[in-house]
């Protein structure tokens, strides 16, 4: 399993501007190697090399960092034509899709640019890496990191690392092959269902991130307003900001509650059922204040952590039918939306099954997950 590890560069003054010259070089080189590919129609890797290899030698570039700035340029033009051909970009004659297709890509000056092993090397007992530049190799870089980083980079780090300038920071992040351990036969499953005031409730009815995270939401929320209404520069600075810091709390807050779902999984012998939500938002219609914090929120975020969490501990996980899970008594069956009378509460008209209306949701998914279990693990009578 394929995880990346982002590590924090402590470079000197001296150091920080060769690194930032190599990236400046790197994306500058980038940027005519996609007009090169746009002019001949030579979108591949191997078909790029011959027209521009030896310009990019001539430019100073070394020859391993060459051959990533013309993989990272045919890597692009490979997803931009997998997006044309998927619609994601729209019908043909959209704005969108014209705009994409009548110029070629261009790379940011800080734009990421990867190195491999021959031209970066981790000198993880020292805390320091040396990484070839244009101006010459950059030795005895430091590097910091959590404990748990570093200990995962140190024993499995494999393969190349993207050099990334992020708000006046320097980080490496390293490519990790964690091997995976082989998911167990679950003696039963835990059902989460995931919503927009409670972040996620199981069938054991744990609830995780429920009051504290709207309050924080709707802070970011007026305190966003604030700044638009105002239409400065200043403002804007301050709403990018702002944006990426709510974004890395939405971050964390979606990794802690995956670790304890699959920590609570992995100690049980349990599997994780959770609601199949792809194009909930074109299905589901929502009143107009609770639109933003539907839309919002990475909510499928959570369901990756969860996956990546659970793949990596061996633990099975199931997605089910989300229809009508708040709507179903998970005893008698009865549907019906007047069983939920309330967001938050569940109150069967046939048989009087009450209860709080997450948990009875995510009941109703760890129910759909036994039956999907026993399903696929029906003999085939014709082999018994």
């Amino acid at each position: 399993m394929k995880l990346v590890v982002q590590i924090k560069l402590l470079p000197t003054a001296e150091q920080a501007a060769a690194l930032w010259s190599t990236l400046l070089a790197c994306n500058h080189a980038a940027s005519d190697v996609s007009r090169v590919a746009f002019e001949t129609g030579a979108f591949r890797e191997y078909a790029l090399r011959k027209p521009t290899y030896a310009t990019l030698k001539a430019r100073g570039l070394g020859a391993q960092a060459a051959q990533h700035v013309i993989k990272k340029v045919a890597d692009a033009y490979a997803t931009l034509h997998a997006n044309i051909r998927n619609g994601n970009l729209g019908p043909v004659g959209s704005r969108r899709r014209v705009r994409a297709e009548s110029k070629p890509i261009g790379f940011r000056h800080d734009a990421a640019q990867p190195f491999d092993d021959r031209c970066l090397s981790w000198q993880c007992d020292a805390g320091t890496v040396s990484i070839w530049s244009v101006v010459g190799r950059v030795r005895n870089l430091r590097f910091t990191g959590s404990p748990d980083q570093l200990a995962t980079l140190r024993a499995y780090r494999r393969g190349e690392s993207d050099l990334v300038h992020r708000d006046g920071r320097w980080f490496l992040v390293a490519t990790c092959d964690i091997e995976e351990k082989p998911e167990f036969d679950p003696v039963d499953w835990i059902g989460v269902d995931r919503g927009i005031v409670n972040l996620a409730t199981t069938s054991d009815a744990d609830n995780f991130q429920g009051r504290g995270l709207r309050r924080y939401r709707r802070w970011h929320a007026r305190k966003r307003a604030e700044l638009q209404a105002k239409q400065t520069k200043s403002a804007r600075r301050r709403l990018k900001r702002r944006s990426k810091r709510e974004a890395r709390h939405a971050t964390h807050v979606n990794h802690r509650v995956a670790k304890q779902v699959v920590a609570v999984a992995e100690r049980t012998g349990r599997g994780i059922a959770l609601e199949d939500l792809g194009g909930i938002r074109d299905r589901v219609t929502v009143s107009r204040h609770q639109r933003a914090t539907l839309t919002t929120w990475p909510f499928h975020q959570l369901e990756q952590h969860i996956r990546y969490k659970a793949r990596r501990a061996g633990v099975p996980m199931l997605l089910v039918d989300s229809r009508y899970t708040s709507q179903m008594c998970p005893r008698c069956g009865h549907t019906e939306r007047a069983n939920r009378p309330t967001r938050d509460h569940f109150h069967c008209r046939r048989c009087g099954l009450a209860g709080p209306a997450d948990v009875v949701a995510a009941v109703n998914v760890r129910n759909r997950a036994r039956s999907a279990w026993v399903h696929v693990n029906v003999p085939d009578p014709m082999t018994v």
